[in-house]
């Protein structure tokens, strides 16, 4: 349950992004008041909110990295540590939190290798307590699986499709879906609207998010697919690897969409390279999952989105005392500088053809 956060100095480009930029849209303003609202959740409360699940702490508490939410290792007296994962307020409703719990829930009822919210003598898995909602989770260990490593790829690529196996049988009725004007033009405009931008710096950026939403929805058209339910982030810091196997974590912005959103952030490397580790991905992928090759149109779009997202969520989320903290390059001339240039990219990689596999 450890969300990996993003790296300044890397570029999307050639690799998938091991950030953790899972802003939904829903909460657009952000807070605005003195205080924040996760000031409230002291040791104390985090302490309270799990024995009040009916287990017993032993008052050991290890932060854990995640800023979206709030997730901490807390530690029992009778049994091993759990991950209490406690939701930003005004972020996903009810029903869409319990979605993604049902979604991991049923994936782990196959047999699929994901970490599911662990459930109370009624069958709840999320619990209110002093105006905190939150879920707790058996602790998984494992670390970022190596992707240099085709055979790892390959049992990868069978994971992801019997997840998408699942996925496809029916589609979140409350989540979003991966899509162009949440992704990129919510975003431009939010960060446009708010001045982050620097004025000198204004023109070349509406430009180019201009130029590259006009691209990108071109091409969200001209594709045919059929959505599913997704993880939505898999990006390798999602992925647990123990023992030969992953385990998928962090299914927090599980959305609608396309399967190849799944995919791509497994990739890196040069074009030649990333040729190698699709082919591999897709022949695990395939002996479980039928695979539209029409998606492999949408990965530069769907990166362009990832990298507008990415600074949006920075933006919005600003006033949190934990961003300025442990993204202290952001908002900076150099940033935005070097964020134009990853766009400019972005519009040249649109132009290029797809990558190509052999069926």
């Amino acid at each position: 349950m450890v969300s990996k956060d993003g790296n300044f100095a890397g570029s999307l480009r050639n690799h998938g992004g091991t950030f953790d930029m899972t802003y939904s849209g829903d909460d657009t303003s952000g807070h605005t008041g003195a205080s924040h609202p996760y000031d409230g959740l002291t040791p104390d409360r985090i302490i309270d909110a799990v024995e009040a699940q009916g287990y017993r702490s032993d008052a050991r508490i290890l932060a854990l990295n995640s800023y979206e939410n709030r997730v901490y290792q807390v530690g029992r007296e009778d049994g091993s540590p759990l991950i209490a994962k406690f939701y930003r307020p005004g972020r996903w409703s009810d029903a869409q939190i319990l979605e993604e719990h049902g979604f991991t829930l049923d994936l782990a009822d196959l047999e699929v290798p994901v970490v599911p919210p662990l459930r109370d003598a009624n069958g709840n898995t999320l619990f209110s307590f002093e105006g905190f909602r939150l879920a707790l989770y058996p602790r998984q260990g494992g670390h970022a699986p190596e992707l240099d490593r085709l055979d790892n790829l390959l049992v990868l690529g069978r994971f992801l499709g019997r997840i998408h196996a699942a996925g496809e049988q029916q589609l979140f009725d409350h989540r979003p879906t991966v899509d162009v004007q949440s992704y990129a033009t919510d975003s431009y405009h939010f960060i446009r609207e708010n001045r982050f931008i620097p004025a000198e710096l204004e023109p070349a950026y509406n430009s180019l998010c201009e130029d590259l939403i006009t691209r990108v929805n071109q091409q969200f058209k001209q594709v045919q697919y059929e959505p599913i339910r997704l993880h939505g982030d898999c990006h390798p810091g999602n992925i647990l690897w123990r023992d030969d196997r992953p385990h998928f974590v962090d299914f927090d912005d599980a959305r609608n969409g396309p399967a190849i959103q799944d995919l791509w952030m497994l990739l890196s490397g040069d074009r030649e390279q990333q040729t190698t580790q699709l082919q591999k991905v897709l022949q695990g992928y395939r002996q479980f999952c039928h695979f539209n090759k029409a998606e492999l149109q949408l990965v530069e779009s769907l990166r362009t989105l990832r990298i507008m997202h990415y600074a949006a969520w920075l933006a919005r989320r600003w006033d949190d005392p934990a961003f300025p903290m442990n993204f202290p390059w952001f908002n900076t001339q150099r940033y935005w500088s070097q964020h134009i240039l990853e766009l400019r990219e972005q519009l040249a990689a649109l132009n290029e053809p797809p990558l190509q596999v052999i069926d």
